[in-house]
């Protein structure tokens, strides 16, 4: 981990783009942020447990320099927080509001920039990766530390927003959220951030998201070929429909006869779609509103059955700008995105420090979740530019069974430091020699 975020270049983004220390003593930027990517990478998820690795001198033997202790951590994440941020954000809510996203820090987007050098770098070497579709998703981090939001599912805790590039698994983006911020609440800005930070190697875009992210300015985006802070050109998304009345309506005058099969036949459910003329009251207000097409889908239990809310019938639907794909293979596609930006949303929360917030201040929290996607975006490229083919989808988990965690000793033999592992030369060949030959080279 340590040697891929080094072969990457990142001490020195950080270094340009993150100023948080008052003090020429003590540690570094790059050497704090790097110690919070070995915190994540062991699978610690607090700030005391910088406490218990710093106890390990033959870690410390190999990468060149202490950990910082707990305390040290945490005055690190304060200063990502500005109180100043909340009030201006508190200030500008509408009278009915209850909800606001502030802005950033200037240290917290230097952290951005951080993570935008890194998947820059990544591009540049995977520039086989033509094509980047962003999928972009809300998830609930519950939390009982009392500053904690309730959420739209009950109890307390936090809603940031994710954005990835689903094609090459990289993070692009993150907004951290209360719990009571709604989903669908300011998703462009995030959409901006994630197609920002695509590398130029990239020529074909795409979008998908769920019902979050319909809403109209983020669709108005997406729509335009010339739109501002964006790639130039084609957008081509999927987005689960809000189900307004409106297009419920549209939705049951849908002809029997369209209505056709797709999915796996063997299912206890009848799934079926459909194409549905439909437009939207914002579509139909602006008069240079490029058409869009809706996807109706229709779920019966095959038996007749009810479901479980006494329904007979579930519609849902999907609003794109694809035309020239059927029905089912938008379908398809669209839902592929599960296999994604939730599994990541996963990950983030249980398998990196991502889920468990350490303090009450929200810049530090809004941090300490960066700090878990830069950790994930490292080890994702550590899979791909170091390690063999089958532990490309290999979770956190199991690359610390096989990798990570690998029992071992170091020795000092004339005058270099070597690392004595408890394993076969098999994996010493194929996990360690190999990745740190092939990351190491500059392509």
């Amino acid at each position: 981990m340590v040697h891929t975020w080094r072969a990457l270049g990142l001490p020195a983004s950080v270094m340009e783009n993150i100023r948080v220390k008052e003090r020429e003593r003590g540690f570094d930027e790059a050497t704090l942020v790097e110690s919070f990517i070995i915190l994540n990478a062991t699978g610690a998820d607090k700030l005391d447990d910088f406490d218990h690795l710093r106890e390990d001198e033959g870690l410390q033997e190999l990468i060149g320099h202490k950990l910082p202790s707990s305390s040290v951590a945490r005055q690190f994440l304060y200063g990502f927080h500005q109180d100043e941020k909340i009030e201006e954000a508190k200030q500008q809510r509408l009278p009915d509001e209850i909800a606001y996203i502030p802005e950033e820090s200037e240290r917290l987007i230097g952290l951005g920039k951080v993570n935008r050098d890194l998947v820059m770098e990544f591009g540049r070497r995977v520039c086989q990766e033509k094509i980047a579709t962003v999928d972009q998703d809300a998830t609930i981090m519950e939390s009982r530390k009392k500053e904690a939001l309730p959420t739209y599912k009950g109890g307390k805790g936090y809603q940031p927003m994710l954005a990835m590039w689903a094609e090459a698994g990289m993070i692009l983006a993150d907004e951290f959220r209360d719990g009571n911020v709604p989903s669908m609440m300011e998703p462009l800005t995030v959409a901006k951030r994630a197609f920002a930070c695509l590398p130029p190697t990239v020529e074909e875009f795409y979008f998908r998201g769920d019902s979050a992210c319909h809403e109209s300015g983020l669709l108005d985006w997406l729509k335009n070929d010339y739109r501002e802070e964006g790639p130039k050109g084609r957008i081509g998304f999927a987005i689960s429909a809000k189900m307004t009345e409106a297009l419920r309506a549209a939705v049951k005058q849908v002809k029997e006869k369209d209505w056709q099969l797709y999915g796996d036949r063997s299912e206890d459910v009848i799934r079926e779609c459909a194409d549905v003329v439909f437009v939207s009251n914002h579509e139909a207000t602006n008069r240079e509103s490029q058409p869009l097409r809706y996807v109706a889908i229709r779920i019966q239990k095959r038996q007749g059955e009810l479901f479980g809310d006494g329904s007979s019938v579930k519609y849902f639907a999907i609003v794109t700008n694809i035309w020239e794909w059927e029905a089912e293979k938008l379908i398809d596609w669209h839902r592929e995105k599960a296999g994604t930006i939730e599994h990541v949303n996963d990950i983030i929360k249980n398998e990196l420090a991502g889920g468990v917030m350490p303090c009450s201040r929200f810049g530090a929290n809004a941090a300490w979740l960066r700090l878990a996607v830069i950790s994930h975006n490292v080890i994702t490229a550590l899979k791909r530019l170091g390690l063999p083919e089958d532990l490309r989808a290999a979770r956190p988990k199991r690359l610390r069974f096989l990798i990570f965690n690998t029992a071992g000793r170091v020795l000092h033999h004339a005058r270099q430091i070597v690392l004595r592992l408890c394993t076969t030369q098999k994996r010493i060949t194929e996990y360690w020699l190999g990745a740190f030959t092939t990351i190491a080279m500059k392509v």
